[in-house]
């Protein structure tokens, strides 16, 4: 049988941790070892063909990575063991704002749950507040896909305004999913009080440091989307094999850990609302100000603010830039057969990079080449920052000569409009059709309230509406209406594409 890590070594060791933290430190510690989720492979899927070498190389990978925890200082390890010959690949992560001491208690906590699974089990996870552990026996750390998401929530339902706390709670969550996969090692932390001399809140949010950025989004955007389940308790947590995500009214972190969450502030100052502290405050700071600007202006088209003037833009992650070349070699020279569709912005592709990654090329249309040539790349770089689970990512783009050409994710189900009018027509059910419905709300409502910037649709239609391997809605063509000259509008020409749904008093006022 598989043996198990020795439990009375580990539990001397963790008890010698609390020890030193406490006696030696000053301050008392708390390793987070609340439980949250374990799970072990059934044992019959695998069979070692030695299970004392399986079990020491398991072993070795637990000394090697607390070693590196309490040597080296770290709060995420790796190590493998055994080669070809009952291998074991084990992966640790703790939460950074514990103190090492903790960490390593956490290890030790975790290590002892996995040894619990029964003997030649040939994968187990083990999350607690504190950390996450998983070892298996094929190497999974380039893995992007989680094989589980789960939520705890806790705490009693806040008092007051439940409405301001959820829309709080939501705002600030929304903000970390959107910042964490852009900070080098994929954690942030942030403490809010919510309006009206409301609690605080305090969250934080965590990616394994293997994965990456998209694959960190990803985790966060399903992590962030479960949490309404919670709300509007006081604490909830969401976490899968890739990510882990936590708020709370009771503090969890230490405020000289916290790292702060910088979002892209416009200057001024506003005489109308409030500013909520951190992340929250920035955002509805912003939104202030352009309803100020709505409602004092006379009807008109409105003016752009160019993207350079925005303080903080320069904090903006670039898009990655391909070469025409490139985009004409995935394309096979932007073959007819190799079209997907064609809208009024431009000619869409099929394309297969040299990485072997399958992506959606967009040609772009343009009559005019005067301040769309000075604004394509920092629109561009505005909208490849755009990050939710129901609109299209951008990727990169490509800006050579008269050419201005994007690149997408791509859609492997196409656009609804297939599913409604086309081929598959009558294939969806009602569950399915009841997500759609809410996924295409849920990714306007990022654009027009969530996000710094609105950013106005204009032409939201069944084929602008793409679905995913499962599905899910993802909205395309947002925010290329920023480039329009300032003198055009989408009713009179054909460069902001076919008229589709546009909101009826953006319709009449611009």
């Amino acid at each position: 049988m598989l043996q198990r890590p020795n439990n009375l070594f580990f539990l001397l060791v963790t008890f010698f941790i609390f020890w030193s933290g406490w006696t030696l430190n000053g301050v008392v510690s708390d390793p987070e070892t609340n439980l949250l989720h374990s799970e072990c492979s059934p044992f019959y899927e695998y069979v070692p063909s030695n299970f004392s070498t399986f079990s020491e190389n398991l072993n070795t990978t637990f000394r090697e990575i607390r070693g590196q925890i309490v040597t080296q200082n770290k709060y995420f390890a790796t190590a493998q063991q055994g080669g070809g010959n009952n291998p074991v690949s084990t992966i640790f992560r703790c939460r950074n704002y514990l103190s090492i001491p903790d960490c390593a208690a956490c290890f030790d906590v975790a290590s002892v749950q996995i040894g619990n699974c029964s003997g030649g089990a040939d994968g187990a996870r083990v999350v607690c507040d504190g950390c996450f552990l998983r070892y298996e026996t094929s190497a999974f750390f380039d893995q992007t896909t989680a094989t589980f998401n789960a939520v705890s929530c806790g705490g009693d339902q806040t008092k007051g305004e439940a409405f301001t706390f959820t829309s709080s709670v939501q705002q600030v969550l929304m903000n970390l999913q959107t910042t964490t996969p852009t900070i080098t090692g994929f954690h942030a932390a942030t403490k809010t009080q919510v309006p009206n001399n409301g609690p605080i809140i305090y969250a934080f949010a965590q990616c394994i440091e293997t994965v990456t950025q998209s694959g960190c989004s990803n985790c966060l955007n399903t992590a962030s989307s479960n949490m309404p389940t919670c709300l509007p308790n006081s604490g909830g947590k969401a976490f899968a094999d890739w990510c882990f995500m936590r708020y709370s009214t009771t503090s969890f972190f230490p405020d000289n850990q916290t790292i702060s969450i910088t979002l892209l502030k416009k200057q001024g100052s506003s005489k109308k609302g409030y500013i909520i502290g951190g992340v929250v405050g920035g955002v509805a700071f912003l939104l202030i100000l352009f309803a100020l600007c709505a409602w004092f202006k006379r009807p008109k088209i409105s003016k752009r603010v160019p993207t350079e003037e925005i303080t903080g833009a320069s904090k903006l992650n670039r898009p990655v830039t391909y070469s025409y070349k490139d985009l004409k070699l995935a394309t096979k020279n932007f073959r007819e057969e190799n079209k997907l569709g064609e809208g009024g912005f431009g000619v869409v592709y099929k394309g297969t990079l040299k990485s072997g990654k399958v992506v959606a090329i967009k040609k772009l249309k343009f009559r005019q080449f005067t301040r769309m040539e000075e604004e394509f790349e920092s629109e561009v770089k505005l909208i490849s920052n755009v990050h939710h689970l129901n609109l299209v990512r951008l990727l990169g783009c490509c800006s050579e000569g008269q050419n201005r050409i994007l690149v997408y994710e791509y859609m492997k189900n196409n656009s609804l409009d297939r599913y409604l009018f086309g081929k598959e027509k009558g294939s969806l059910n009602w569950k399915q059709r009841c997500n759609i419905i809410l996924g295409t709300a849920k990714g306007l409502a990022y654009l027009y309230e969530e996000f710094h910037i609105c950013i106005i649709h204009r032409d939201i239609k069944t084929n602008n509406i793409l679905l995913d391997d499962n599905l899910q809605p993802k909205i395309a063509d947002f925010g290329l209406a920023r480039l329009l000259p300032e003198d055009k509008s989408h009713l009179n020409t054909k460069f902001a594409g076919t008229l589709g749904y546009t909101a009826p008093e953006y319709f009449i006022h611009g």
